[in-house]
C-alpha cells in the first residue's frame, strides 16, 4: 500500500472568516492585522485576501506601508482596503470546528498550525481514491464553514504542503510518487520549506535560483556548504521527506508582542505593557491546557530596528504568570542601561513568549525552588 499524504491549507484563513462574517465587506479588498493609522500605524499585516494580494499587500508587510498601497489603488479607482484588527479567539474557535471536519474523513491527522493540517490518507488504497476524499473535505468545510481550502497530496509531507499551494485558493493538486522530482525541478529554491530569504540570497550568489539547480550540487558538497542542514537540502530537493505524522499538535512556542505608537525608554511604560504581555501568554498556556515552560524569551526592538533576544532558561517547568513576568523583567532591565543599550535608543517593540512546552505532571516545580 502506498504511502499518501494530503497537506490541507485554508486560504487567507483570518480574511476569509471577516469575509464570511460580514456581508458588507465580501469582494472587497481586506486586511487583517495591526490599525494603520492613516499610514502612521506601526505593526505589520497579519493576513490580505487575494484581492488585497493584487495591491501588493502580503502578510508581514508592514502596516503602514500596506494603507499606503491601499491609498495608490483608491487614486487609481479601486477599491480601498478594508482594515480589520486580529481577532484571534474567533479564528481559533473556526479552526477547531474545522479540524473536527477533518477528522469525520481521516482518522490520523496532524494539525500543523491554526489553519492547515497533514492528513494520513494511505488507508484510501490510491491517489484516486485520496483525490475523491479530499474533494468531499473541501465541500464539507465550504457547505458547513462557508471557507474554501487548498489541499495538496503527495507521497510524504513535503511534498503535499507544497501542491496545496500551487493552485491556491480553492485548489486540489496531487503529486505522486513518480511525478515529484519533475514537480520539484522548476520550482524557487524558497519553495523547500526551511530555505529563507537570506539562504535564497545567498543560493542566488552562486547561481542556485530553482530546484533543478540546487539537484547540480552532490550530498558531500552540500554538507560542505551547509553541515548537517546540507543533508536536508540535498533530501528535499529530490522530494524524499521520511517524517511522520504526528497526531498531537504541541505548540512550539507561545508569545506576544506590541510595536508602540511611539518609541520609548520610559520604565514605567515598558514594564506595564510587558507585564501585560505576559499575562496574555499565561493565558494562553492556560487555555491550551496548563501547559508549562522553561525558556522565557524577551525581543527588543530598536527604533533603528535592530532587533535583539535574550533568554534564560529556568531550573524546571512551570506555569506560573508571575515567574513568568519576573524573568520577562529581569531580561527587560539590561535594555534600559548601557549593559544592552550603550547608545540610549529608544524602543519601538516588545515581545515576550515561552519555549520547551511541556504538558507532562509532576516532577519538581519552579514554585517550589522561589
Amino acid at each position: 500500500m502506498p504511502r499518501i499524504v494530503a497537506h490541507l491549507d485554508m486560504d487567507a484563513f483570518f480574511a476569509a472568516i471577516e469575509e464570511r462574517d460580514n456581508p458588507v465587506l465580501r469582494g472587497l479588498p481586506l486586511v487583517v492585522g495591526a490599525d494603520p493609522k492613516q499610514g502612521q500605524g506601526r505593526g505589520v499585516v497579519s493576513t490580505a485576501n487575494y484581492k488585497a494580494r493584487e495591491y501588493g499587500i502580503h502578510s508581514a508587510l508592514p502596516i503602514s506601508r500596506a494603507w499606503r498601497l491601499s491609498e495608490a489603488a483608491r487614486k487609481r479607482g479601486l477599491p480601498a482596503v478594508a482594515f480589520l484588527r486580529v481577532d484571534m479567539q474567533k479564528y481559533a474557535r473556526v479552526s477547531h470546528r474545522i479540524m473536527e471536519i477533518v477528522r469525520r474523513f481521516a482518522p490520523h491527522i496532524e494539525q500543523a498550525s491554526i489553519d492547515e493540517a497533514y492528513l494520513d490518507l494511505s488507508f484510501t488504497g490510491s491517489y484516486e481514491q485520496a483525490e475523491a476524499l479530499c474533494h468531499r473535505i473541501k465541500e464539507a468545510v465550504r457547505t458547513e464553514e462557508g471557507l474554501t481550502a487548498s489541499i495538496g497530496i503527495g507521497p510524504n509531507k513535503l511534498i503535499a504542503k507544497i501542491a496545496s499551494g500551487v493552485m491556491k485558493p480553492d485548489g486540489l493538486t496531487v503529486v505522486r510518487e513518480d511525478e515529484a522530482e519533475e514537480f520539484l525541478a522548476p520550482l524557487p529554491v524558497r519553495a523547500i520549506p526551511g530555505i529563507g530569504p537570506k539562504t535564497e540570497e545567498w543560493l542566488a550568489k552562486r547561481d542556485i535560483r530553482l530546484v533543478k539547480d540546487l539537484r547540480r550540487y552532490p550530498l558531500e558538497e552540500l554538507r560542505e556548504m551547509f553541515g548537517k542542514r546540507g543533508i536536508d537540502l540535498y533530501e528535499k530537493a529530490r522530494g524524499l521527506d521520511e517524517s511522520p505524522i504526528e497526531e498531537c499538535y504541541e505548540p512550539k512556542s507561545i508569545g506576544e508582542q506590541e510595536t508602540f505608537e511611539r518609541d520609548t525608554l520610559d520604565p514605567k511604560i515598558l514594564g506595564d505593557r510587558l507585564k501585560a504581555m505576559c499575562q496574555n501568554v499565561a493565558a494562553r498556556l492556560a487555555e491550551e491546557g496548563h501547559v508549562r515552560y522553561r525558556t522565557v524569551v524577551l525581543t527588543v526592538r530598536f527604533a533603528d530596528f535592530e532587533t535583539v533576544s535574550r533568554s534564560h532558561t529556568l531550573r524546571a517547568p512551570t506555569d506560573s504568570a508571575k515567574v513568568l513576568e519576573l524573568e520577562a523583567l529581569k531580561l527587560l532591565l539590561p535594555f534600559l542601561d548601557t549593559r544592552e543599550n550603550p547608545k540610549n535608543k529608544l524602543i519601538r517593540l516588545l515581545g515576550v513568549r515561552v519555549e520547551k512546552l511541556d504538558r507532562s505532571s509532576g516532577g519538581e516545580s519552579v514554585r517550589t525552588l522561589l
